[in-house]
């Protein structure tokens, strides 16, 4: 019986990974123009998956726990696949696409508690490049302390107006300090999803990641800003549980998450060391309004996509100018074959922008 777990093991789990990494080369190269090239070439990667879905069922009662996440993960990978064609057979509705494409985040959320007990999971949930690093790979799958480390908060709750998703390295320790990363999503998202963006190169360069969700239905860029009080809690209560650098609280996101950056990052009293907004709107008067002290003081890293569709990649290069006028020191990346979605490539620049690997000494 151990030996049919095993073959189980080995036969879903490979075409699992793979299936969902082809969802996200899919996200990230999600051009509207596109989309129907970037399928093509993938060939279909869904079809192993479907073809040993069903062996998942005889596992035993005595792995029922890793029974349920992994077809969980299976079927909501599968529910990924055929949104993606549904809607694309259908109206051609674009962001249909990108609804079923969260069923590929829902499924890594399932799959990832078993990266402790998997070495193909964990490399998994590595960055490319580092997911053959042993030694990196043994010691990011320690098994997660119950309320201390790995996916701290999550699930449905992460998701609601307010609410967040937590994930503290499985390495850390007291004995050191950690950046935080506070991660926002863009207007139609919500933390516990956006937590995937970012957790792999978390894990990778031992960093505290905070995706919140906004309080309303999306971040307060205008009207009365409810949400930056939320982000000033969020990171005091997470500073006084586990120990975060002062010197590395970065604020980052996507879209509107990436344009709150600018709206709360910018403002005096913010907690905030370093700003990364990606794919963000930018007004000149952002930077006119801005505290003075804050401009001079918090450096900002902006990444935009040439290809972006809702905020032309000019008004990336508007808010770069405008910012070096107003005296802050700008990181500027703009990628040629980017659209609106998330780089996940970039992540790995931006930690080394904000001085890490990993946690240092306290």
């Amino acid at each position: 019986m151990a030996d049919r777990n095993v073959e189980i093991f080995a036969t879903v789990l490979p075409p699992l990974l793979q299936a969902l990494e082809a969802l996200a080369f899919l996200a990230r190269h999600l051009h509207p123009p596109d989309v129907d090239e970037v399928l093509e070439a993938l060939d279909k990667p869904e079809e192993p998956l479907r073809f040993v879905k069903d062996e998942v069922a005889e596992l035993p009662d005595a792995l029922a726990a890793v029974r349920s996440r992994l077809a969980f993960a299976v079927e909501a990978t599968l529910e990924a696949y055929d949104g993606i064609h549904a809607a694309l057979a259908g109206d051609r509705d674009f962001r249909a696409v990108m609804r079923a494409m969260r069923n590929g985040l829902l499924a890594q959320e399932a799959l990832y508690p078993l990266a402790a007990a998997f070495p193909i999971v964990s490399a998994f949930f590595l960055p490319d490049g580092l997911n053959s690093d042993d030694a990196l790979a043994a010691g990011a799958a320690r098994p997660a302390q119950a309320g201390l480390t790995g996916i701290v908060r999550g699930g449905e709750a992460a998701a609601e107006r307010g609410g967040h998703a937590l994930y503290v390295p499985e390495t850390y320790t007291p004995e050191r300090s950690y950046p935080l990363v506070v991660a926002l999503h863009g207007g139609s998202g919500n933390g516990r999803n956006f937590l995937w963006s970012w957790l792999r190169d978390a894990r990778a360069q031992e960093a505290i990641l905070l995706a919140p969700t906004a309080k309303g239905g999306t971040w307060a860029l205008t009207g009365d800003d409810v949400d930056s009080p939320n982000l000033a809690r969020l990171v005091a209560e997470v500073s006084a549980t586990w120990r975060v650098d002062p010197s590395r609280i970065l604020l980052t996101g996507l879209s509107d998450g990436g344009t709150f950056c600018y709206v709360s990052g910018l403002v005096e009293g913010s907690p905030f060391t370093h700003l990364a907004p990606v794919a963000a709107s930018f007004h000149p008067m952002l930077a006119e309004m801005a505290d003075a002290s804050r401009l001079g003081a918090v450096p900002i890293f902006i990444t935009h996509g040439g290809l972006d569709w809702m905020f032309p990649v000019e008004v990336a290069r508007g808010a770069r100018d405008a910012l070096k006028r107003a005296g802050a020191r700008v990181t500027y990346r703009e990628i040629e074959d980017l659209s609106h979605t998330y780089p996940r490539e970039i992540n790995g620049e931006i930690l080394a922008w904000l001085g890490t690997r990993g946690a240092v000494d306290a």
